[in-house]
């Protein structure tokens, strides 16, 4: 099992189960989805449906997915992401959950705030955020919520689930979830790259 700087079990994003319990845990939780929320389950269906509705990568995508994996290299568990606009960088964040004592501080939310920390929160609509890593339910929900327009990620769950705990539900799957919102999604840029740094 691998282990991070302070000697624990790699857990997920900084807090939760290690990988072993997670199976556990994820099995439990497939079992009461399939009581009344099969319909959110990540079934293989699921999986063929998030495929098919995922954007295929356009230029200068792995050139910032290559800075969100830098991002994650220097962070307390491999997580990096970017908000991008108009082929600009406008913040950048990684995973600070041990650093900030904060369970919540992955890449995506610490990138998300420090955008509003220095633009209004309106300007989120339209960007395109780049990270490491497929985002767990709770940072698709912020991404959602903040309007931005456009995911690209490395590794996805499934990949990252190999690795290091993960709720197994798809940025596509929590996207579907929320009428409110259009959102293009974008996987499997430089997913290797990504994956190598839980080796180190």
């Amino acid at each position: 099992m691998k282990r991070d700087r302070m000697g624990n079990a790699m857990r997920g994003h900084g807090c939760g189960p290690n990988h072993a319990q997670g199976n556990d845990r994820r099995q439990t939780l497939a079992a009461l989805l399939g009581a009344g929320l099969a319909g959110a389950a990540m079934s293989t269906l699921d999986r063929a449906q998030a495929e098919a509705t995922k954007m295929a990568p356009i230029p200068g995508d792995e050139d910032f997915m290559r800075l969100a994996i830098a991002e994650a290299a220097r962070a307390d568990f491999p997580f990096g992401a970017l908000i991008v606009r108009d082929g600009k960088v406008l913040a950048a964040g990684r995973n600070q959950g041990k650093t900030a004592n904060d369970p919540t501080a992955h890449g995506e939310m610490v990138a998300i705030r420090r955008f509003v920390a220095a633009r209004p929160a309106d300007e989120l609509k339209g960007t395109t955020l780049y990270t490491s890593g497929e985002p767990c339910p709770m940072c698709m929900g912020a991404i959602l919520w903040c309007g931005i327009g456009r995911v690209v990620f490395a590794a996805s769950i499934d990949e990252l689930a190999t690795k290091i705990g993960q709720i197994m539900l798809t940025s596509r799957v929590v996207a579907d979830a929320a009428p409110f919102a259009t959102i293009a999604i974008t996987g499997g840029v430089l997913s290797a790259e990504a994956l190598a740094l839980f080796s180190k």
